[in-house]
């Protein structure tokens, strides 16, 4: 680029990074980086497992906003520098090119990063592939979305593992799940949830006949696998009564028989096959945290159903993405409209323009 048009994508670069500190807020954050350090300091809230990995989650977001702003800071002053010393030395030309492109990258970055908002965003992912219809073909596709999605991991960062994979007879899988491990990989992966279409020239038909071929992709946030109930006294209506007996030396004649309501779900918990009310309590209490139990792994499943119907047949008319490499060179989002020719890159992992674009039309 020419010195003027450096300068004008450099002035443009430095306005949106400037918009983008104020809108993170940054003064705001760092006061409360510090109040969360003091609340870390108090070693009574390592009593508490619960509150101090919340307190320890929100500082880590926070600190990576920070980080942000001061990477936007670093690189205008070194921009800068380079501005200063241009007219003496042409030759830093290149090098400010190569600096003013990394500077767009974060701001670019920065941008997307805004969109997450989603209560799981932040966390690690759990992204599935499974094959549709079409046997190897379909296998084999599966296969080439793994690797792709394994090296976009590679690309971000992240630490990547396979926790489980069923291999295909001749070819390719049946189903894989991949754990990333990294800032903002559930809400950066979410955006590749649907049906992903290949059309191709087959490696496994002897007429080489162009073939198309279909494979699923969702994806989860890691959640902790225990769901902690607790359950506030303040939340409760504890009622007694005398248990029903069958008469003679079996009728109760105390209220001994208890029951609990827990008023903001109306769940409702009661025992009366204990001598005590203290006993019928406590069991009744097991019952209630049983119950307040279910109701959240039913909650969590009614989503998961949701969210999986979300990704539709696997088939056509449902895919997100087309991936045509023959008799053309083509892989176009159907969300976004955005599409690129270079479907080597695209399926070596960089895919992260079609995740920012996904994010954007959202």
């Amino acid at each position: 680029m020419e010195i003027i048009e450096l300068k004008n994508k450099y002035e443009e670069l430095r306005v949106k990074a400037q918009d983008l500190k104020r809108f993170l807020k940054l003064d705001s954050k760092k006061v409360r980086i510090s109040e969360l350090e003091t609340l870390l300091a108090d070693s009574s809230i390592w009593n508490n497992p619960k509150k101090s990995a919340e307190i320890m989650k929100e500082k880590k977001i926070l600190t990576g906003d920070l980080k942000i702003g001061e990477q936007f800071d670093r690189t205008l002053g070194d921009i800068e520098a380079y501005f200063s010393l241009i007219d003496e030395d042409p030759s830093l030309a290149e090098e400010m090119e190569r600096e003013i492109i990394h500077f767009e990258k974060l701001v670019d970055e920065a941008e997307i990063r805004n969109y997450l908002s989603g209560d799981q965003d932040d966390t690690n992912a759990f992204l599935s592939i499974h094959p549709g219809a079409g046997g190897t073909e379909s296998q084999d596709w599966a296969e080439m979305l793994l690797r792709m999605y394994l090296r976009f991991g590679e690309r971000e960062g992240y630490k990547v593992e396979i926790v489980e994979l069923l291999a295909g007879e001749e070819a390719g899988i049946k189903s894989v799940t991949v754990k990333f491990d990294g800032d903002y990989a559930y809400g950066y992966l979410k955006q590749e949830v649907g049906v992903h279409r290949l059309v191709r020239i087959s490696p496994f038909d002897a007429n080489k006949r162009r073939h198309t071929s279909f494979a699923a992709v969702f994806v989860y946030p890691e959640v902790d696998d225990s769901i902690a109930i607790e359950i506030n006294p303040t939340d409760l209506r504890i009622d007694t009564y005398r248990a029903s007996g069958k008469g003679g030396q079996h009728v109760n004649t105390t209220d001994s028989a208890v029951r609990i309501t827990h008023i903001p779900t109306n769940t409702v918990a009661q025992c009366q096959s204990e001598r005590s009310q203290h006993q019928n309590k406590e069991q009744a209490m097991r019952m209630l945290r049983a119950k307040l139990f279910d109701l959240e792994m039913r909650k969590k499943l009614k989503e998961k159903d949701r969210m999986e119907n979300e990704k539709g047949e696997i088939a056509w008319g449902h895919q997100i993405r087309s991936y045509v490499l023959h008799p053309y060179q083509n892989i176009k989002d159907h969300r976004t409209n955005l599409e690129t020719g270079n479907t080597v890159r695209v399926l070596d992992g960089d895919i992260f323009d079609f995740i920012k674009a996904a994010l954007k039309k959202q």
